[in-house]
């Protein structure tokens, strides 16, 4: 198994290259974003030192599946996957914040809670809570998007009074993380697990808000077992999970946070591989669809003829 973990293509029209923590992404014309998503995984907003084979593939088709299930929703900016790692979309200008959505108090959201905090992003949290309860209502909870290093808590207020985003424009985004985030829990509610918390983002086109990136991945979100969930609870065990926190576990386990001075512990093959295994027990159950593994013999080649083949039928 061969990672995909870095791209330097030169297409026709080319007019940018932007390398995302996961993401390569290239501007073609001013028109069209070819979303590359590679194998590299990210973890405290630090990029690890290996990839992770088949994780760019998962990512790409869980998104693609998500997508196509939310786009009577809002309107999305994908136009066609010519590549199991690739997405080819309309290009967009991006709002400069994360929707970030959460139903349970976890992961971020709960470690503020244990050190104290009552307040998260302008939102109120009740008194007595427990790590991985059902909050009385979905919150949302949106970070500011950082081109480089850690993305930063923000208000509503804070967004709309800096102008970061219009208040229209920020009501409208509200009403559609809703709206996303209830059809997400309503389709992982089919497949046995609950949507626990995750993240949008958005861009406009014409006038047009438009939902841009992943929804929904391993990445973007987190998933409980369903089954079980309660009990668990009641007994405050740890729940049982579908997303990129056990990577985020593993990291704490061996002394790593993404703090200056700390050393990420050694990625052997074995870790490697599980993670593989993962996010593709992750897809399946998600999708409720098959992963059929892409060759890899020869990725950098594979992804880039078919990204050329598509620009030239266009």
């Amino acid at each position: 198994m061969k990672a995909l973990t870095a791209t330097q293509f030169q297409f026709p029209g080319q007019k940018s290259f932007y390398k995302g923590k996961v993401r390569d992404v290239y501007n073609i014309n001013d028109e069209l974003l070819v979303m590359v998503v590679s194998d590299r995984i990210s973890a405290f907003d630090v990029v690890l030192p290996k990839g992770i084979p088949y994780k760019g593939q998962v990512l790409n088709q869980l998104a693609q599946h998500f997508l196509s299930a939310t786009a009577d929703i809002v309107p999305n900016w994908m136009i066609a996957s010519p590549d199991p790692n690739v997405t080819i979309g309309k290009l967009c200008d991006p709002f400069k914040v994360e929707m970030v959505i959460r139903g349970y108090l976890a992961g971020h959201a709960a470690r503020e809670y244990a050190a104290g905090k009552r307040v998260l992003c302008g939102v109120p949290l009740p008194e007595g809570l427990k790590e991985n309860d059902k909050l009385p209502h979905p919150i949302i909870t949106p970070t500011t998007k950082a081109s480089e290093g850690h993305d930063e808590d923000i208000s509503r207020e804070e967004i709309i009074a800096r102008g970061i985003v219009s208040e229209a424009d920020y009501v409208q985004l509200e009403k559609y993380t809703h709206a996303v985030y209830q059809r997400g829990v309503e389709m992982a509610k089919e497949k046995g697990l609950i949507l626990v918390d995750t993240k949008y983002e958005f861009g406009k086109r014409d006038g047009q808000i438009c939902l841009i990136d992943e929804i929904h991945t391993p990445d973007s979100s987190r998933y409980f077992y369903a089954d079980g969930y309660e009990e668990r609870q009641a007994k405050g065990e740890t729940q049982k999970q579908l997303s990129k926190e056990f990577v985020r576990q593993w990291l704490i386990a061996g002394g790593f946070q993404g703090k200056d001075g700390q050393e990420i512990p050694f990625m052997d093959d074995a870790f490697v591989s599980s993670v593989t295994e993962r996010y593709i027990e992750l897809f399946e159950k998600v999708s409720g669809k098959k992963f059929e593994r892409g060759d890899t013999t020869n990725i950098e080649h594979r992804v880039e003829k078919n990204i050329l083949d598509f620009l030239s039928k266009r």
